[in-house]
Parts: C-alpha cells; sequence; structure tokens
C-alpha cells in the first residue's frame, strides 16, 4: 500500500486554509550537476522519473527504494491556485528537506535553505498565478561531514550506528493562505508562579495594527486579549485567572497533561488578516537550590528511552503521524516518561502527541563531524532555528546541542572548542531560557551546562555501583574510558543524569553486520535478567535519571526493545516494572 501523509503538517502552528504538496511529484537525479543548464529550473521540462513526497530515493515508500549516492536531485510537480486563493498571499512551507534546497515557481527563483533539519517557508505570491503553477526544487546533500548529518553515514555505506542517508525533501510540503499580513513566528512561554504566558509575536509585513489572542481551557474561552502591535515584532504578556484555588489543575503534569489552547488573529483596520492555532502546557521546568531539576517546582525522575526515529520502508520520515502517536504509547507501556530524540529534529507530530500523552521529550542538534570554522558556523546556523521550532512545544524540556564529543573530538583538552560548546549554551539560552541544556551529552562535559551527563554501556550493574556510587568527586570519574569532564572544568553543584546505557540486542540477532552494545541477551529469559541487573545498579545511583538505548532496532543496530517495524520484543507489563523506578 502507498504510504500518503496528508495530515495537516505542522499541528502546533495552524492555519485553516491550506493545499498540500504531498505525494506524486516527478524526480530526477542530476549526477552532472548540469540541471539549471539544461533548463530544469524553468519548469517547462517533465522529469524523467516519479516519486512519492516525502519520502526519500533511498526507502522503500519513496516508490524507488535506491540505495545508490545521488547528490543533486530534482523535484517537479504544478499545483494550482483556485479564485477562492486569488485574492490571499500564499506561503510555500517545507517542515524539512536535507541539505540545500532550492525551488522555483514558475521558473522564478523563490527560495534557498541550507539545513537539512530544520522547518523553513517563502512567500511565493510574486511568482505564483492564479490558475496552474510549476514549482521545481532541487536539493544538494553532499557527503560532507561538515554539515550536520546526525546518525547518516558519509561514507558511502551505513557503518557501525550510522545509516542509510536521506537526500532531499524528507518532510511534508504544503501552501497556506493568508490576507495583507501573516503571524511569521510566535513564542508563548507559561508562567505558573504568577499564572501568565509572555512572549514575541512576529509577523511578516509589519502591516497588521493589531493581534487579538483568544484562550480556551477545558472547552471554554478563559481570556481574550487584545495587543497593539509595534511593527514586524511585538512583546506580549497575558495574565490568566485562578480557577482552582485548591490544587494547580491547570498546570500540565505527566499524569494530568491539561493545554491550553490559544488562537493568534492578526488585524489591520480592524479586518482579520490572519489566524494562527496553537496550544500550551501552563509548566515550569527548572533547577531547585538543592540542584534538582523540577517540573512545576516539584522533583522531577526522568526515566526516558533513546528513539533515533527511523522505520524499515521510510527511513527518517514517520509513515504517518499515528506511527509517533504509537511509539510514545509504546514507551509509556514499558514504563518510561520520556524520550530523549536522538540527532534529528523530528516531525512536528511526535512532539504535539508527546504534549497532549504528558511525556517528556529532549531536542537534540544532528551532529557534524570535522571542527572547522564550516562546522561552527553550519551548527550554530541550523540549531538556531531548531530551537525556534521546538520551544513551542510544551513537552521538550531539555536540548542537546552537542553529542558524544561528535564534531568536536579534542574538547577534552582544546579551548577553542570548549569554547565553540560554551557559546551553543548561550546560543540556545538566548532563544529559549526555559529549559535545560545538556551542552556535550555523554562525556568530556563542559560546565556550561545545566546538566553533567554520563553515556556508560558496563555490562554488570556492579561497575555502575562501584563508579559512581561512592564518587566523592564526579570530575575524576571516566565513563567507558572517557574522562566525565573536560579539562579545567567541574560537575560541581550540577544535576547529574545517566543519559545512555543498556543497549542490549537478542543474541540471535547480532552476526554479521548487526550488532548490540556487549554480549547480546540468549532468551527473553536472559534480556529481563540482564535488564534487571543493569536497574538494580541504576537504582542505587545518586542521578536524578536515566535513559536506556534504546526504543527500536535501526538498520544494522539491533538492540531496540522494539523490532524495525516498531513491535514490542518482549512483554512490556513486564519491561515496565524493570524500568518503572523512583
Amino acid at each position: 500500500m502507498k504510504l500518503l501523509r496528508d495530515e495537516y503538517p505542522r499541528p502546533q502552528f495552524r492555519r485553516d486554509d491550506w493545499i498540500m504538496l504531498n505525494g506524486e511529484w516527478e524526480f530526477e537525479y542530476d549526477d552532472n550537476g548540469d540541471g539549471a543548464a539544461r533548463g530544469l529550473d524553468c519548469g517547462k521540462t517533465p522529469l524523467g522519473a516519479k516519486i512519492n513526497v516525502p519520502f526519500c530515493y533511498q526507502y522503500e515508500a519513496s516508490g524507488i527504494g535506491a540505495y545508490e549516492k545521488h547528490e543533486t536531485v530534482w523535484y517537479r510537480r504544478t499545483f494550482k491556485i483556485d479564485k477562492a486563493h486569488e485574492s490571499k498571499r500564499a506561503l510555500l512551507c517545507f517542515n524539512g528537506s536535507d541539505y540545500i534546497t532550492d525551488v522555483w515557481i514558475n521558473g522564478k527563483h523563490a527560495l534557498r535553505h541550507v539545513g537539512g533539519y530544520a522547518p523553513f517557508k517563502a512567500d511565493i505570491t510574486p511568482y505564483a498565478k492564479a490558475g496552474e503553477n510549476v514549482i521545481v526544487v532541487r536539493c544538494y546533500d553532499p557527503d560532507d561531514p561538515v554539515i550536520p548529518r546526525g546518525k547518516q553515514s558519509w561514507t558511502g555505506k551505513p557503518f557501525t550506528c550510522w545509516y542509510i542517508p536521506s537526500t532531499g525533501i524528507w518532510q511534508s510540503v504544503w501552501i497556506e493562505f493568508f490576507g495583507d499580513d501573516a503571524v511569521s513566528e510566535f513564542t508563548l512561554t507559561p508562567d505558573i508562579d504568577e499564572l501568565a504566558f509572555s512572549g514575541e509575536i512576529d509577523t511578516l509585513y509589519g502591516i497588521a495594527d493589531a493581534a487579538e489572542l483568544t484562550v480556551a481551557f477545558d472547552g471554554k474561552i478563559i481570556k481574550r486579549e487584545r495587543i497593539t502591535l509595534d511593527g514586524k515584532r511585538t512583546r506580549y504578556r497575558v495574565g490568566l485567572m485562578e480557577t482552582d484555588f485548591v490544587g494547580d489543575e491547570t498546570f500540565w503534569t505527566l499524569d494530568n497533561p491539561r493545554l491550553h489552547y490559544v488562537d493568534v488573529t492578526l488585524l489591520r483596520d480592524g479586518k482579520t488578516v490572519d489566524t494562527a492555532h496553537t496550544r500550551f502546557g501552563m509548566r515550569k521546568v527548572g533547577i531547585d537550590g538543592g540542584g534538582n531539576i523540577t517540573l512545576n517546582n516539584r522533583k522531577l525522575y526522568q526515566r526516558l528511552i533513546l528513539d533515533q526515529g527511523y522505520w524499515r520502508e521510510s527511513g527518517t520520515t514517520p509513515p504517518s503521524a499515528e506511527a509517533l502517536k504509537a511509539d510514545i504509547q509504546a514507551a509509556k507501556s514499558m514504563g518510561f516518561n520520556g524520550a530523549r530524540k536522538h540527532q534529528k529534529l523530528e516531525d512536528p507530530y511526535f512532539y504535539y502527541y508527546a504534549d497532549e500523552l504528558g511525556f517528556l521529550t529532549w531536542c537534540e542538534m544532528p551532529s557534524a563531524f570535522d571542527y572547522c570554522p564550516d562546522e561552527v558556523r553550519a551548527l550554530s546556523d541550523e540549531w538556531q532555528e531548531i530551537v525556534a521550532a521546538a520551544r513551542l512545544f510544551s513537552s521538550v524540556i531539555c536540548y542537546v546541542p552537542l553529542n558524544e564529543s561528535w564534531g568536536v573530538r579534542r574538547i577534552l583538552t582544546d579551548k577553542k572548542q570548549q569554547s565553540f560548546a560554551a557559546a551553543m549554551y548561550y546560543i540556545t539560552k538566548a532563544i529559549d531560557p526555559s529549559r535545560l541544556i545538556s551542552t556535550n551529552d555523554g562525556w568530556e562535559n563542559v560546565q556550561t551546562t545545566d546538566i553533567i551527563s554520563i553515556h556508560d554501556y558496563a555490562y554488570d550493574s556492579r561497575d555502575f555501583v562501584d563508579k559512581y556510587c561512592c564518587a566523592d568527586n564526579y570530575d575524576k570519574i571516566y565513563p567507558q574510558g572517557v574522562k566525565l569532564m573536560s579539562y579545567g572544568h567541574t560537575a560541581k553543584d550540577k544535576p547529574v543524569l545517566f543519559t545512555e546505557f543498556g543497549g542490549i540486542a537478542m543474541q540471535n540477532k547480532t552476526d554479521g553486520a548487526n550488532w548490540g552494545y556487549g554480549r547480546g541477551a540468549a532468551d527473553l529469559a536472559d534480556l529481563y535478567s540482564r535488564l534487571q541487573n543493569l536497574m538494580t545498579g541504576i537504582s542505587a545511583t545518586p542521578f536524578q535519571g536515566y535513559c536506556y538505548t534504546q526504543l527500536t532496532d535501526v538498520q544494522q543496530e539491533v538492540n531496540g526493545l522494539l523490532d524495525a517495524d516498531h513491535k514490542p520484543k518482549a512483554d512490556c507489563a513486564r519491561l515496565k516494572k524493570i524500568f518503572e523506578i523512583k
């Protein structure tokens, strides 16, 4: 059955008037890099193949399924602007396209975006016309370790824990319609201590002169506030009435993820020109005076699962929004209260359903792997876009700019790389100070971080007890033989989390290229015993949470609690009893 992603693509920032561009496009490789010289950008030349967008040509869901390297690919299709939309402006939106994306509308260049994971958009009204239009997209995605790749191999073949790449359009594409002006971006930060929320509203052109915020909770409108706009960017603050004078039933919690729904309406001379729909949870993430991570001023113990977000038939692209919801439900059924989404900004529906289901999420920057000025620019530029997208979701409580010193291999001693890590921390705080940050997750931590993180794939829990329970100075610890703290940096007074461990594969699957961490489990009984052993060690540590590796098998890596089809390998209720500590 042909997969089709036809749901509204950006549920947390939704407009009512839109058309979908997912589905069948014309497609062509451009190995000589001469597509523009051959006139493909003008849109008059049909392309030689078909592809099912938003799935990448390397995977079967695209209708091609060819693992070959083609750095440049072209897409072409038509779309119609009907009479109802002739008087409106058109906003072309991409949720993700890897890596350099150029778009032409009716032969006119409409946009260029650099970056493989962040969403982007452009007003295409000057290039579009009533009736039929032609859109052409060119994507250039080189095997270059300087650019953010995440878990995509750059060697020409999968190796260890790097997988088949995803080239070109890999998330949804659509067009939205609006009037004279539009909400370009907005922020919405809750304040549970003052029972208010605040942020900024950015408009596309600064033509709208007012905004109206309508807040609904539990099916009833509880606030309507008109704001005079100050041009393209306006700060605001909205106070809410106390509705429960005894408890905190309006707060977003893991057990009761209540959400407030907000409509942001732009007006010009009293006339509505745009409306965007969103929602948020009244919740607060922080660290108290005792060094404890808190949610809503109460101690929080995180039971996370590492989730890489791959599917057998579609790679990094989820086959459906429901597949993301099913993964969260599976994780909760096994005792986890959150996920560290590893090396990608996931499809928005992952965070959207996490908001709905009361599930914590960590947002991580996909790594590059060759430190140099070009890598610094590529990572810092795209990370800003990723944080701007992730901050809209209440479930996101922590950011990870760097992982295991990937792309900063000399951070242990190199002050330049340590300074880069600190810069990524401060860039993140400058965009969103309301979440925690694990700056270089795993080891060789810098002290410019909110969290000290440890990755340790020890086989036996006695290693955890011996290494971590009696430590009087974490600065002297070496997880997996790698120093926990970079030279000149200290873990003092920071909360510590065990953010990767486990990775147990089933032994009958660990042959050839397939692998897990250490010796695989011989059978289910052995798996349960091994997991119980590890969790006994974890529960004895003073850490404030853990992250087990991992949710699913991914290609050659077969250490998931779910298989590559996202089906459980073991009894979820039994796993829940093992993992649900503290």
